[in-house]
């Protein structure tokens, strides 16, 4: 079989490294593989669109490749630290041969019998070349084309740039008023840079509000009136020893046993919800986000369950600087009597700070911006009376989605589809938006997988796509290594539950998938901790309670006693290849339990489990450390036991209401049967066939529960 790999970012390169490892693994015939990459180097918009000071917000414990850590570095890279990395692992792994560096893919077509043609373009030579193969995986990103949004005026501002242009303070000169268009990490970020520049003012401008989030675990300090003061310097990079925010959820009963009904039902969204809020207010007195004092989400997406946290809070201070004794918050006793008992210190700014407003309405001819008028927010009273009159703005407004390669192929299937001479018409591809197995492949095209075109509120995408590709190659050379066929998802949930006591599918994606409101311009947002774990348990890779503990403690029981001489048969003995004997087998279980969903847990069993004992080890070393740097009641407690305290009980209980729903209807319940009582789902399927209106107006009702169906009604 013959591979082609679309883009050579951190997704196409795990993609490229499975691909050519898949024979050894999954017993099958080597694949032939090729990635294609445009730009001089790997590294995708790490290497093409990153700008100075650019640091990973997501841990080096969570974003690494599961197979090749880096011990000795920081918790957080450098953004050219990673693209370093990144080269590393094509040197670890022998890739660099199958990899076409400074190569445009031009088109990408395929045969009545499916094969697939790549035609490319050497950039140093001006040579086109083609290569036939059987499947194509689609790596270029999310983080590819610009997107420019349309605000009328703004050609009369003196300097125009989108962030993938921006790399630096220089590019901002002395004494500018800087514009910056978006409120997510790129855009604090920059906004934070100009800042702190020789600038003379900064507007940061949002449309709907952002929830800042820290990167690593708050430090509150205890009494600090007893300290004398309540503000310290901007920390340095990497020192504290308070653990990365990504690594702080515990597995189990969140997403290892917890009941399919409750994890499908909003109980775990909202508990996350409150908790988030309740620390965010303890530790900082602004539940809206982290010592954030304007600039909330809009009521309709001011939910975990809606949201991308944003983590690059360097700029949350500068933001809030101007409203701390602002009447609204000063004249508040509660926050009052918080303060002087516990408090994360403020970030003093030396008298700094960032303006923020609403999204520019238009531009006048003189280059004075308009506000969208929002009266109903701080941010705009205070601003609203300003004349802002840039010299730059910096767009900071993301990408778009764009698969020019497969346009020639897909206008002349619709073309051949329009005809009316009676012709055999090759397959369209579909894009990313279609693959609905896992928003990887689409359930009638599996030979062109997507990898990379999800994304986590909190977490990273490369260790998604690392799971991504796993899952796909697998289905693609070796499905009989899945445990079950998967099913094509619903975005709808509730359709979905009908659909599923249907058999037509099965509502196993509304626990990881974001309730993004209508309107929203991303729709493709996860949870990535259910994410991944979804993914293991459709490759069989997720190991149960036993399994774990069978593996860490019996198996390790067994080693400490065997003679240097001595052979010992064992159930599975593939898995104790290269293990250590002795103590120390108890880390695997509590890692498996406390600690978040790294990769490596699910390389321990499964198609790809890891031969030689690595996932142990990883697991038991860095992990482990991980699980150490916890402190017992800001991290252990809130983080993990209570979550487990109260979930754990849970799950049980519906696991009890389950088995009586069985014996007393003869059918297991849905989701909708916990938010509507007995027959829940037999009301809905019979208000859809009987009654629209009925049916709609049992849509207001779950969204009064806190679930969000999508557009229009069923």
């Amino acid at each position: 079989m013959k591979v082609a790999v679309i883009g050579g970012g951190p997704s196409g390169i795990v993609t490229l490294k499975y691909l050519l490892g898949a024979h050894l693994s999954l017993r099958t015939r080597p694949i032939e593989a090729k990635l294609f990459e445009s730009e001089d180097s790997v590294g995708g918009t790490f290497f093409a669109r990153t700008y100075e000071d650019a640091e990973l917000v997501s841990s080096k414990q969570l974003t690494l490749y599961s197979d090749f850590r880096l011990p000795d570095e920081p918790d957080f890279l450098s953004a050219k630290r990673y693209i370093e990395y990144l080269k590393e692992y094509c040197t670890h792994f022998q890739l660099w041969e199958h990899i076409h560096l400074s190569t445009k893919v031009q088109s990408i077509t395929r045969d009545t019998a499916g094969k697939h043609t790549v035609t490319y373009v050497v950039k140093k030579t001006g040579e086109q070349l083609q290569w036939e193969c059987d499947a194509i995986a689609i790596c270029s990103g999310l983080h590819v084309t610009p997107n420019i949004p349309h605000i009328p005026g703004m050609e009369n501002i003196p300097l125009r740039m989108h962030s993938s242009e921006f790399k630096g303070r220089a590019q901002l000169g002395e004494n500018k008023t800087v514009l910056v268009l978006g409120s997510g990490e790129t855009g604090a970020d920059v906004s934070y840079m100009a800042v702190t520049a020789p600038t003379q003012r900064v507007i940061m401008c949002h449309r709907s509000g952002f929830h800042f989030a820290p990167k690593r675990n708050l430090k509150p300090v205890l009494l600090p009136f007893l300290r004398g003061k309540s503000t310290e310097p901007a920390p340095l990079p990497n020192k504290t020893d308070t653990i990365p925010l990504d690594n702080s959820r515990a597995s189990l009963f969140d997403t290892a046993y917890v009941h399919p009904l409750l994890r499908n039902h909003t109980a775990l969204w909202t508990f996350y919800d409150m908790y988030v809020r309740s620390i965010l207010w303890l530790n900082t007195g602004t539940p809206e986000g982290l010592d954030q004092l304007v600039g909330e989400p809009d009521a309709d997406k001011n939910h975990v369950s809606r949201i991308f946290f944003n983590k690059s809070g360097n700029a949350g201070p500068y933001i809030s600087h101007p409203y701390r004794r602002s009447a609204k918050y000063a004249n508040n006793r509660l926050d009052r009597i918080r303060r002087p008992l516990i408090q994360v210190p403020v970030v003093d700014t030396g008298g700094k700070f960032i303006d923020l407003a609403p999204w520019p309405e238009s531009v006048s001819d003189k280059g004075v911006v308009r506000f969208t008028p929002t009266d109903q927010r701080l941010e705009y009273s205070r601003i609203k009376n300003d004349s802002v009159k840039p010299d730059i703005v910096i767009y900071c407004t993301g990408y778009r989605q764009e698969f020019a390669f497969f346009e020639e192929h897909n206008t002349l299937c619709d073309e051949a589809k329009n005809s009316s001479e009676p012709i055999k018409i090759p397959q369209r591809y579909p894009l990313a938006n279609e693959a609905n197995i896992r928003d990887i492949w689409k359930h009638d095209d599996h030979t062109v997988g997507f990898i990379g075109f999800v994304r986590p509120s909190l977490g990273a995408i490369p260790p998604i796509s690392e799971m991504q590709a796993q899952l796909w190659i697998v289905n693609l050379v070796a499905p009989d290594y899945l445990p079950r066929r998967i099913l094509p998802g619903s975005s709808v949930p509730w359709g979905g539950l009908i659909k599923a006591s249907q058999g037509q599918l099965k509502d196993d994606e509304s626990h990881y998938r974001l309730a993004h409101p209508s309107g929203s311009r991303i729709k493709y947002g996860v949870d990535h901790e259910s994410y991944v774990y979804q993914l293991a348990l459709d490759m069989g890779s997720a190991m149960g309670v036993v399994d774990v503990l069978w593996r860490g403690v019996v198996e390790r029981w067994l080693l400490a006693r065997i003679n240097d001489n001595q052979a010992l048969e064992v159930k599975d003995s593939k898995s104790m290849k290269g293990l250590k004997g002795g103590g120390g087998g108890w880390k695997l279980p509590i890692v498996w339990a406390l600690g978040a969903n790294y990769n490596a847990k699910f390389r321990l069993t499964g198609p790809w489990q890891w031969e030689g004992g690595g996932a142990e080890e990883q697991l038991e070393g860095e992990m482990w450390d991980v699980i150490c740097r916890r402190r017992w009641f800001w991290d252990l407690f809130l983080l993990s036991f209570l979550p487990m305290m109260i979930f754990g009980p849970l799950s049980f209980a519906v696991w009890v209401y389950t088995t009586g729903y069985w014996v007393i209807f003869g059918v297991e319940p849905t989701s909708l049967d916990l938010t509507l009582g007995l027959g829940g789902t037999r009301k809905v399927k019979q208000m859809v066939n009987d009654d629209a209106d009925a049916a709609c107006a049992l849509k207001e009702k779950m969204l009064a529960n806190g679930l969000d169906f999508g557009e229009g009604c069923y």
